[in-house]
């Protein structure tokens, strides 16, 4: 059988083809990333149902990708003050996207309350203390240790808890058994991991996938501690406008709202 011999000039055509399908196939590949990018500040209470948000909204807005980083609201709001890289702040507490319109540092109009914030006493499953029948009294068991609630100086959920403790009459009783978390999802993360016996955590937390079987848990009145307005601005210094008013629009639309109130979050206007 005679070989064809492949000349030098053949060799760099045949090079040429393979780099050329080769680069197709990358471009291919960057086409079906994200092209643009909201960065989000959210208060720790939002980790699952914002998770669930954001895999939506992406089914919609394939270009658009979604980066969420979580903590309490008013570490945030100083980090803010200071121009810290963000596009849209989601607030455990609508007064400190309140007041970055106020300095300037929000877009006026973009303001927005999404949910109104629900707590519960947390306990593993496996706990001996009944807390869906004792309530915050469970507190008062002298076998009780320590008690998790986010930082009342920096998260709204602490200052909340705390307000709870003094309206059930508790609070001087417990007081010196108190552990705080930086947020109010590190609170959990103490009473889950045994740190705690028992936590005043956020509802949305006791009904997220990695909890929710975990843990039993009593819900505290709303009357005993002053509304949780849960609010959000977009930042003067957002990098895509659009794409960060498409996001908030999605997350106020009907399939935003109805995974907010799957994890427990109570609807404005509702």
């Amino acid at each position: 059988m005679a070989r064809e011999l492949v000349t030098p000039r053949c060799l760099w055509v045949l090079l040429a083809a393979a780099l050329a399908v080769a680069a197709s196939g990358c471009a291919g590949e960057a086409d079906q990333r994200p092209r643009r990018l909201v960065r989000v500040a959210a208060a720790a209470d939002l980790k699952f149902a914002l998770e669930e948000v954001s895999v939506d909204f992406r089914r919609l807005h394939p270009d658009i990708q979604v980066e969420a980083t979580y903590g309490s609201s008013g570490t945030f709001f100083a980090q803010l003050t200071n121009h810290a890289p963000f596009d849209l702040f989601l607030s455990a507490d609508i007064d400190y996207p309140r007041r970055l319109v106020e300095q300037g540092q929000a877009v006026p109009g973009t303001e927005f309350l999404y949910a109104l914030g629900q707590m519960v006493v947390w306990v593993p499953r496996d706990s001996k203390w009944d807390v869906e029948s004792l309530g915050i009294s469970a507190l008062l068991d002298p076998a009780v240790r320590r008690i998790a609630i986010a930082n009342p100086k920096h998260a709204p959920y602490g200052r909340a808890a705390e307000s709870a403790m003094r309206s059930f009459g508790v609070y001087d009783h417990v007081q010196h058994r108190l552990i705080f978390g930086e947020n109010v999802a590190q609170a959990a993360q103490f009473v889950e991991s045994g740190a705690a016996d028992i936590g005043i955590i956020a509802l949305s937390l006791a009904l997220a996938p990695p909890m929710r079987d975990r843990g039993k848990f009593w819900i505290i009145p709303q009357e005993a501690y002053p509304r949780i307005e849960q609010g959000g601005v977009i930042l003067s210094w957002a990098r895509d406008r659009e794409a960060t008013e498409a996001f908030r629009a999605f997350l106020l639309d009907r399939r935003g709202r109805d995974i907010l109130q799957r994890y427990g979050f109570i609807l404005p206007g509702e």
